[in-house]
């Protein structure tokens, strides 16, 4: 198996079961002219976000890791009329592209960008006693275990957490690595093992992006969140 094939058989899923779509189109290429790192998800990755946050019936999302907006679109457009999702950015130049790109999809009425270091505008949403039906993490990995910690503060009973990019080519399990990325996501899935308040997973992937996977976990208890 080689890249070459991993991304023919990602385009051949994208267009048979993820249509081309203009808003989601237009955000790739507003975010690549911008100069916008490529580090968005792919096509059937997004409709994975938006089809697990519909089974789930969530009301209310939250994601750590904005960039370009691109899964914030896929993820928005899962929740009802009612829905509120609000995403977290450090980058002032990614949220303002971000901004740009939900605006053309027609999602600013549903969508909320918080511009900040994310353990900062994370704090925050603890003090205003937010909860979240559905968080997704997709940010700086160094950083992967303090946002799980938040996000379980931040959390309810039934909760879902969803966190990208945790096999890193295979190399999460090379306990001596001295990438801060690989030791982060080491961190974050030893925390979910041993978290007795959530059942978690987590799967490998191949496809256009790589090598890579992502970690699923249901809170089941809200004992001391």
């Amino acid at each position: 198996m080689t890249q070459e094939q991993w991304s023919a058989v990602d385009h051949y899923i994208t267009n048979l079961l993820v249509p081309s779509d203009p808003a989601l189109d237009g955000a790739l290429k507003l975010s690549d002219e911008a100069g916008l790192p490529p580090h968005n998800v792919s096509p059937n990755q997004g409709k994975l976000l938006l089809l697990l946050a519909q089974i789930h019936g969530a009301k209310t999302i939250l994601e750590i890791g904005t960039l370009g907006g691109y899964s914030t679109i896929w993820l928005a457009r899962s929740l009802p009329v009612d829905g509120h999702l609000i995403t977290l950015e450090a980058n002032p130049k990614h949220a303002e592209v971000a901004d740009t790109n939900i605006s053309h999809a027609g999602l600013s009425d549903r969508v909320e960008i918080r511009v900040g270091l994310a353990v900062e505008t994370l704090q925050q949403l603890a003090t205003e006693r937010r909860t979240f039906d559905l968080i997704f993490i997709d940010a700086d990995k160094p950083s992967n275990p303090d946002y799980f910690t938040w996000a379980l503060k931040l959390s309810r009973h039934g909760t879902l957490i969803i966190a990208d990019n945790v096999v890193r080519n295979g190399a999460v399990i090379d306990a001596a690595s001295e990438d801060p990325s690989v030791q982060g996501v080491r961190r974050f899935n030893e925390l979910l093992a041993n978290e007795p308040r959530v059942s978690a997973t987590a799967i490998q992937t191949v496809g256009s992006k790589g090598y890579d996977g992502f970690a699923l976990a249901l809170v089941t208890s809200i004992s001391a969140l």
